[in-house]
């Protein structure tokens, strides 16, 4: 049985799904994969985040949301976006009863800023929200997001009972083709994030096709290339094995021609070591961070230069050194430093 890493980054499923949803493209390729129809009608370029949670503190460790405004067509009122992702595998009955509530609590903040604004009557409008569930967890989501999946209603008595449509994504499992083939990064990210639990072969294979489907698509898609390549360093030292990591990450970088999206990874992992360093204490941390990132960059650290890192323990030191081997464009810079 493989021995997995000792520290994991808190909350790691949602943070690393938010942070891809601050970007206006990726909201685009989700909507793309889901609601292929709607998405013409949405300006993306006129997107804007609201930074505000309707989230329960209770209920935060197992889900986390995003909720947006974009304008439906150009030059017309704005709808809500309200994307909740659940990445725990336990399936809620309640999700459709705690969709509602999330909704109604939108509205009213809503209704709250008429007052505040004191609105003129003609210009007091809810936006209509579109709410997408965006499930992360291995077992296959069955239950209906809907009020009646929680309550036993005689036929006569539907209609009495508030029902609307939501937008669903089971990532585990949708269909790889279904994923992949608008080509948008963000399906070859989640055709990844499919095999997070696979084996060694699985996974392999999945992050070689998304790396190399990446490497060439279209120069537009840049920023999205560089974030997914974040994701998938991010998702090597959280979900993988201590034994697979440097192979899965050598299959990332195999295909990475442009320095930058190098050198995204290379800070990726070090944030991931000094952060994992903690439980070891700081200056243990660095150090780690400083050789790996090293190793990354120019594949073969010295003994002699190991060694000497490892002596340091000085914080403001270590700091500066791993500024210096962020940018660096040889171990003989860092030899200089140390000088």
């Amino acid at each position: 049985m493989h021995k997995t890493q000792d520290t994991q980054i808190e909350h790691f499923p949602d943070r690393s799904l938010r942070r891809l949803l601050q970007d206006a493209e990726y909201v685009r390729g989700l909507v793309r994969i889901i609601a292929p129809d709607i998405e013409a009608f949405l300006d993306f370029s006129q997107i804007t985040y609201e930074k505000r949670s309707f989230i329960s503190k209770a209920l935060q460790e197992r889900e986390s949301d995003v909720l947006l405004s974009v304008p439906f067509q150009e030059d017309t009122d704005a709808l809500f976006i309200y994307i909740l992702i659940e990445h725990q595998s336990t399936v809620d009955k309640t999700m459709g009863f705690r969709l509602l509530s999330y909704m109604v609590q939108i509205w009213e903040s809503q209704r709250r800023e008429w007052e505040t604004e004191k609105l003129p009557e003609n210009e007091r409008r809810l936006q209509p929200i579109l709410p997408i569930l965006f499930y992360t967890g291995d077992r296959p989501w069955t239950t209906p997001v809907s009020l009646t999946a929680i309550m036993d209603v005689p036929e006569i008595l539907e209609r009495f009972v508030p029902s609307f449509d939501t937008l669903f994504l089971g990532v585990k499992e949708t269909e790889a083709a279904a994923l992949t083939q608008s080509g948008h990064p963000l399906g070859w990210l989640l055709r990844v994030l499919q095999k997070e639990h696979a084996d060694e072969t699985e996974i392999s294979e999945a992050l070689a096709d998304a790396v190399s489907h990446l490497a060439s698509i279209d120069e537009d898609f840049a920023p999205q290339v560089a974030e997914a390549l974040r994701y998938f360093v991010q998702l090597i030292f959280h979900r993988r094995s201590l034994e697979e990591r440097d192979a899965l990450v050598d299959i990332i970088t195999q295909h990475i021609q442009n320095p930058k999206e190098l050198e995204t990874m290379a800070q990726t992992t070090a944030e991931f070591l000094i952060e994992q360093g903690e439980a070891k204490g700081k200056a243990e941390g660095k150090q780690d961070a400083i050789l790996k990132l090293l190793q990354f960059k120019f594949q073969d650290v010295p003994e002699v230069l190991s060694r000497e890192i490892s002596n340091i323990h000085n914080l403001t030191r270590l700091d500066t050194l791993l500024e210096q081997a962020m940018t660096a464009q040889s171990l003989e810079e860092i030899d200089t430093h140390l000088s």
